[in-house]
């Protein structure tokens, strides 16, 4: 893969989307490849089958090649699952002498020391974001290079996550042969994709409700300060349709997604469809409505945990750009609607944005985290070293990952 051409792979519990993409002479993104497959062996969004998860990525990277002409070498990865927690930390450097500027290396160490976390065994950092920084006393410094001071302060926004957890989808990714860059927490990768400057600056929630889990970030003063991954997602409101309507759970996906609503007033009430159900008489007819009010009360449980989770953190009255809504619930007709009833907040769907090439198909909520996965390795590319790559510590799979390095050099020289 060339310098310019960048790939993202987003390991979903309901599907594997990996983009491939080249970073244009402007400075945007054109994607050139998109492989798109069911999830297997991912269960709310964690790896629960090593061998199903490995060929649902290795069908996902290899159809985004086939489109793309190109191979993937490496990429960014999602990672997600109730296993993730973060918290806020803050690292301190002291500024030898009074007539030197602060550098990077002071910095640096403030970093370090933010990093310094007694973590247990078996919690390993992910992401360890600068949110800003305090120069004796000065807060919301946002560069302090070149700055005079004594005291150094850093903000910082870490994301942990289960070592076996980590082990295992970098199992499976690089069992499709594939080096991962970096992992970045779903949330995060979506934030990149849909959420505005402003809408940052000002306090805004982003909620992606995949299909398994719902992931949650809340920006205020342009930078991170909170993130949660909530169990609940699509497949929960597929579940209660299978409960209620009595079918089977394929039937049910495909009346939620053609005929599904949040909002049963907004529906006639004459109005039915029919689907093919358990038992003797194979098809029946249900009220369309009926259909709306069994969505509407799982997404307004979703809501509520979402509204707990924000004010449990704090944050509740200071997110006054309100609630972003992607993942592929969020294309669900009505949910925005009832969002800002039960809420009381701006509510709008987070569409991807600043892609070109072949985004028409990435149009929809559903490959926010996607598309973010593509501007946060594009974020990186010549970055000044501020969000340090992630080191793993997986003695156990050493010598694979060097098999690994040493099949795929051997597979570039393999035509296609």
């Amino acid at each position: 893969m060339r310098d310019n051409i960048l790939a993202g792979i987003d390991v979903g519990s309901s599907k594997i989307c990996t983009l491939v993409a080249e970073v244009t002479p402007d400075d945007d993104l054109r994607v050139l490849g998109v492989g798109i497959t069911p999830s297997q062996g991912v269960k709310k969004g964690m790896v629960d089958d090593i061998q199903k998860a490995t060929e649902a990525i290795t069908s996902s990277v290899e159809r985004a090649e086939r489109s793309s002409a190109s191979r993937i070498m490496s990429a960014h990865v999602s990672i997600g699952g109730n296993h993730t927690t973060s918290v806020n930390n803050r690292g301190i450097s002291t500024i030898p002498g009074k007539q030197r500027a602060i550098t990077e290396e002071d910095i640096d160490r403030a970093m370090e020391g933010a990093k310094s976390l007694s973590l247990p065994t078996n919690r390993e950092v992910l992401h360890n974001i600068s949110r800003f920084f305090i120069v004796d006393g000065q807060e919301h410094v946002s560069d302090p290079v070149g700055m005079f001071g004594q005291r150094l302060d850093m903000d910082t926004h870490i994301v942990t996550g289960s070592v076996t957890a980590i082990q295992n989808l970098t199992q499976c990714v690089e069992g499709a042969g594939v080096q991962i860059e970096e992992l970045v927490f779903a949330p995060l990768a979506a934030a990149e994709a849909v959420l505005e400057d402003e809408e940052k600056e000002q306090g805004v929630i982003l909620a992606d409700i995949g299909g398994g889990t719902t992931n949650i970030a809340v920006f205020v003063d342009g930078t991170v300060f909170h993130t949660c991954v909530l169990p609940v997602g699509g497949y929960h409101l597929t579940h209660d349709l299978v409960a209620g309507l009595r079918a089977p759970f394929s039937q049910v996906e495909e009346l939620k997604v053609t005929d599904g609503s949040a909002l049963p007033s907004q529906i006639d009430a004459e109005e039915t469809v029919e689907l093919e159900a358990f038992g003797g008489q194979r098809m029946k007819e249900v009220p369309r409505r009926r259909v709306a009010e069994i969505l509407q009360a799982r997404v307004e449980e979703i809501l509520e945990m979402i509204y707990i989770d924000v004010k449990r953190a704090g944050f509740d009255d200071m997110v006054a750009a309100g609630l972003v809504l992607s993942g592929g619930t969020a294309g669900l007709p009505g949910i925005c609607e009832l969002s800002e009833m039960v809420l009381r907040l701006p509510v709008r769907a987070g569409v991807p944005r600043g892609i070109h090439g072949l985004s028409d198909s990435l149009n929809h909520p559903a490959y926010a985290t996607s598309v973010g996965l593509l501007h946060w390795a594009k974020a990186e590319i010549g970055q000044n070293g501020h969000k340090p790559k992630r080191q793993l510590h997986l003695p156990a799979i050493e010598l694979h990952g060097a098999m690994e390095g040493a099949r795929k050099w051997l597979k570039t020289l393999i035509p296609k």
